[in-house]
């Protein structure tokens, strides 16, 4: 409860946050995702060859926030989908957590992953927060499939992410149309 209560307070009074800068390349990751309660490897590179990536950091799996955002992108995917976007929600939980997390409140509509200390580091997205340890803060990144960070937005409060996220590929595809 007293997580709860500080992911809370954390939403009405958050300094400002960090975020990789819009034109720097993304750092590489391989880790463990789940999609609908089923684990599988990922890496960032080899969803980048499918298109744009939208890469979502969120604190901790079932709190308010993070659910209300979860739901967000659930009902999102499929334009994002039609789009070519692959959308992956990060979170420093554990991959049995994320499973349950991935089915009841990602509606088995896209994947969530173990965001690794290594992860949250090099996407300037640590929580900076002591008592909450390696979490990280809430950050969305769209990234182009040339691995350039195209799109950065870095809030606690979980509105604002999906359709920034949603609008930033809309302009993408629209610029890489090949007629």
């Amino acid at each position: 409860m007293r997580i709860l209560a500080l992911i809370a307070a954390l939403t009405l009074t958050t300094p400002a946050l960090a975020a990789l800068p819009v034109g720097s390349k993304a750092p590489d990751f391989s880790t463990q995702a789940t999609l609908a309660g089923k684990p599988f490897p990922f890496a960032l590179s080899t969803a980048l060859k499918k298109g744009p990536v939208v890469l979502y950091f969120f604190p901790k799996v079932f709190t308010s926030g993070c659910t209300i955002e979860a739901h967000a992108f659930a009902e999102a995917t499929e334009d994002f989908h039609k789009l070519g976007a692959t959308i992956l929600g990060v979170s420093a939980d554990s991959i049995q957590e994320l499973s349950k997390f991935s089915t009841l409140e990602c509606r088995d509509k896209f994947a969530v992953a173990v965001a690794t200390p290594k992860m949250i580091k090099d996407y300037d997205s640590k929580l900076g927060i002591p008592l909450m340890g390696d979490r990280s803060n809430r950050t969305s990144y769209v990234i182009a499939p040339d691995g350039k960070v195209i799109y950065a937005y870095s809030a606690m409060a979980a509105d604002g992410h999906v359709t920034g996220t949603l609008d930033a590929v809309r302009k993408y595809q629209a610029s890489h149309k090949h007629g």
